[in-house]
């Protein structure tokens, strides 16, 4: 008999019951006064939730278009921008700026390293950008940047806006936009909230609004700031469709999140993430991220010798399991197993063991029920 399929891609993330149900609902007009309600409810969490006395914006999109809203919104033509990447995710910043015109400069890290804090601001002192850019988690490699580290240092740099690319982190990741100094974050909804692709998500803090209102007309249109904040304000108005079904599915979403609580998930997105990547290790994987920057919402694990990765992850989708190939010099050296948003133990369970049956149809020597065992104990403890 053929199992079950569970897709553990860093994204998109299995979608729960209760939000598939309101992404099956009847659609109705976006002017209908109920669910013009539901909007107005939902930004105004979000904007509790994130702790910001900014705006968030919730349009229909990808992480993607709100990496673009976020640059569009605070630079103009030649404005210098700081890209700060950990990866792949990182480095995509460098050529939606350079596409916008704007002199952009690069601090890359190793791969699975962090750019120090201080690394940052020494190239800060060193002259003015109008802008810099942080990916809190890349899924190229698995590493979490320390926000708030940042954010407190950049405190100093009051004509820099810092943009936070919240795609594969907010959710599960801690964050709080003013009181870590955040003047932009963005994600999308396929990632920890647990909804499928088609919503982006964006907060502007009191800087980030500032900054929009200085540069006047901007020559991009549906990601204006000016042309969503009067439906941020009053979900009656009209200036584009929302994604209705899925608006409501991201409500669904977040009232999961604040009746579990959301200092509740970040310490479950932790426990999961240390206790799955201790019973990987211990079946010959390597962590690719520094132990003290490891993301909670992916593992990036390099391939012990003699595994060939086509093999292997075949192998893992014909026994039910589908994870994510290397990106760049990693292709074909490691796999990236997502595990955020929803997903239950019996999921993870589920995974771990899949991954042993994958390991012995391969022929790599492995102890049956080792990894499924080291989990259980960290998570039961």
């Amino acid at each position: 008999m053929k199992n079950k399929r569970l897709v553990m891609i860093p994204g998109p993330t299995p979608v729960v019951r209760s939000i598939q149900d309101q992404m099956g609902r009847e659609t109705v007009a976006f002017g209908d006064p109920d669910f013009v309600k539901d909007y107005r409810e939902l930004i105004g969490d979000l904007k509790d939730l994130w702790e910001t006395q900014g705006e968030v914006f919730v349009v229909a999109g990808t992480g993607t278009l709100a990496m673009e809203m976020a640059i569009s919104n605070t630079t103009k033509r030649g404005d210098r921008v700081l890209v700060v990447s950990h990866g792949y995710f990182g480095d995509r910043f460098v050529g939606l700026c350079e596409n916008k015109g704007l002199e952009v400069e690069v601090l890359k890290s190793e791969w699975g390293q962090i750019v120090p804090v201080a690394a940052i601001e020494q190239k800060l002192k060193e002259k003015t950008y109008q802008a810099v850019t942080v990916t809190h988690v890349d899924t190229s490699t698995g590493v979490a940047a320390p926000i708030e580290a940042i954010g407190r240092m950049m405190k100093q740099f009051e004509e820099t806006v810092y943009i936070v690319d919240g795609v594969c982190a907010t959710g599960a990741e801690p964050e709080k936009v003013d009181a870590m100094g955040i003047d932009v974050l963005f994600t999308g909804s396929q990632k920890a909230f647990g909804v499928s692709p088609g919503i982006a998500l964006l907060w502007a803090g009191p800087k980030a609004l500032k900054r929009r209102e200085a540069l006047g007309t901007i020559p991009e249109f549906y990601v204006d700031f000016e042309k969503w904040l009067p439906i941020m304000q009053d979900p009656s108005k009209y200036f584009a469709t929302p994604a209705v079904n899925l608006v409501w599915a991201m409500k669904e979403s977040v009232r999961i999140m604040k009746e579990e609580g959301l200092e509740n998930r970040y310490a479950r997105h932790l426990k999961v993430a240390r206790a799955m990547q201790q019973a990987l290790e211990g079946l010959g994987f390597k962590v690719l991220a520094d132990p003290g920057h490891r993301a909670v919402t992916l593992s990036n694990l390099v391939y012990p010798e003699g595994i060939d990765d086509g093999l292997f992850r075949s192998t893992l989708a014909e026994e039910g399991i589908i994870v994510a190939g290397g990106l760049a010099a990693y292709a074909g050296k490691m796999f990236r197993l997502g595990h955020m948003g929803n997903i239950d133990m019996h999921d993870l369970v589920s995974v771990l063991a899949t991954i042993e049956r994958s390991l012995h149809r391969v022929g790599y020597p492995v102890t049956l029920g080792s990894s499924v065992g080291s989990f259980m104990k960290a998570m039961l403890d």
